[in-house]
C-alpha cells in the first residue's frame, strides 16, 4: 500500500456506518451467521481486491439496510457525513426494488449500474458464494450458483477479472459439491 493510499484510509470514518449496520444483527442468513457480518465481509473483500474508495467501502457496510430493514429511516444514513448522499445513492443502486425479480434486479445493475455499484455487487456475491458453502439445501445451492453464472459473471467480467476468477472458483466448488451429492444419492 502506498503512502497516498494510507492517508486516504486514515481519514475514513467507518464506525457510524457500522453502527447503523448493527440493526442487521438479528437478520439470519441461509448458511448461518447474520447480515451484519455479511456487510463487513463484503467490505473486507473490497479491501482484499485493493478498493479503498471511501464511498464504496461505506456503502458496503450498509448495502443491505434498505432491502432487509423495510422501515429503516434512510435519514439516519443521509446524516452521517459529507459523503452520506453518495453512499445512499450507491446503496440504492444495489437495492432490489419492490416487485422486481432477482433476474430483473441483476440485469438492471448490469445495464444501468455505475462502476461502483457493479464492483460492490460482485464483492457482495463473492461473500454470498463463500457462505453458500454452509448451506445444506441442494436446490438453493444450484439455483444460486447458476444465477451467479448467468447474472454476476458478466458484471465481474466487465469490472474486475480477478474477482471473476474467484467467483469462477467458487462456482466450480459448489458444482463439484452438488455432483458429489448426486453421486451419493444415486
Amino acid at each position: 500500500m502506498t503512502n497516498e493510499e494510507m492517508l486516504r484510509l486514515k481519514g475514513m470514518h467507518l464506525a457510524p456506518y457500522m453502527q447503523l449496520a448493527t440493526s442487521l444483527i438479528g437478520k439470519t442468513r441461509e448458511g448461518g451467521g447474520n447480515m451484519f457480518r455479511h456487510q463487513l465481509d463484503t467490505m473486507t473483500i473490497l479491501l482484499d481486491y485493493g478498493y479503498i474508495d471511501s464511498v464504496i467501502l461505506k456503502a458496503s457496510i450498509v448495502h443491505d439496510l434498505l432491502e432487509d430493514i423495510p422501515d429503516f429511516n434512510h435519514n439516519l444514513l443521509l446524516s452521517i457525513d459529507y459523503e452520506s448522499a453518495a453512499v445512499y445513492e450507491l446503496v440504492l443502486e444495489v437495492t432490489r426494488l419492490p416487485g422486481e425479480t432477482k433476474g430483473e434486479f441483476l440485469t438492471r445493475v448490469f445495464h444501468l449500474g455505475s462502476r461502483s455499484a457493479k464492483i460492490l455487487k460482485v464483492a457482495d456475491r463473492i461473500s454470498n458464494m463463500i457462505s453458500l458453502g454452509f448451506v445444506n439445501d441442494p436446490s438453493f445451492i444450484k439455483r444460486y450458483t447458476e444465477e451467479t453464472v448467468t447474472y454476476i459473471f458478466p458484471i465481474a467480467r466487465e469490472v474486475d477479472k480477478s474477482m471473476l476468477a474467484e467467483l469462477e472458483t467458487l462456482v466450480d466448488s459448489r458444482r463439484k459439491y452438488l455432483a458429489l451429492l448426486a453421486a451419493g444419492s444415486a
